[in-house]
């Protein structure tokens, strides 16, 4: 299975050296000096990594071939992609693997629906599930302990603990109508809306 593990940046110095933008919790295995990866578009590689090194908290490669700054550049935007074995998991319990996420039912801890992992975003700050609701609209969730309480890869589901408003937003914003709207037309002859509060 093959996993992109960095993006590439910019060039770095005159020597060939970019900056990557990580996205594997494991940098230290899947970036190492003598990792060969292949490339999106595959035409920019395969590459393998030379050096490695951190500055100013940013990772710096260089790879086997690409000795200039005009080498460096050629690469930027380019991904980084690892062959890893579908099997084979984080050493950390508690980290997963993008592809082990995907398509995991997402529920509530009171067993309500609320949709299926689509994607994972990697933000600098942190990770967000892009869950797709069964209506088709999309709502985003940190993937943060104190929200995601659980990740159950047996039954494939994540059951989560959300705060106010971080799904129920458009229900909030539904019940605060004083006109009735499309969704809720079948009360519209009711005179419900006073009995709400």
């Amino acid at each position: 299975m093959q996993l992109v593990v960095a993006r590439i940046g910019r060039a770095h110095g005159i020597k060939g050296e970019v900056t990557v933008e990580v996205r594997t919790d494991e940098p230290e295995l899947r970036l190492a000096p003598g990792a060969v990866l292949a490339t999106d578009p595959a035409s920019a590689g395969p590459l393998t990594i030379a050096t490695g090194r951190v500055h100013s908290g940013r990772l710096l490669l260089r790879f086997e071939g690409v000795g200039d700054r005009t080498g460096a550049e050629a690469l930027r935007n380019t991904l980084l992609i690892a062959e890893v074995d579908p099997e084979e998991l984080p050493e950390d319990e508690d980290e997963y693997y993008d592809h082990q996420l995907i398509d995991l039912d997402v529920v509530t801890e009171d067993g309500t629906e609320v949709g299926r992992i689509t994607e994972i975003s990697h933000l600098p700050s942190q990770d967000l599930f892009i869950v797709e609701r069964p209506d088709g609209t999309e709502v985003m969730i940190p993937f943060v302990e104190q929200i995601v309480t659980e990740i159950d890869l047996a039954e494939q589901r994540a059951v989560i603990a959300p705060p106010p408003g971080l799904i129920d937003d458009r229900a909030e914003i539904d019940s605060s109508r004083e006109e009735p709207g499309d969704e809720s037309g079948e009360k519209s002859g009711e005179e419900s809306g006073d009995n709400r509060a």
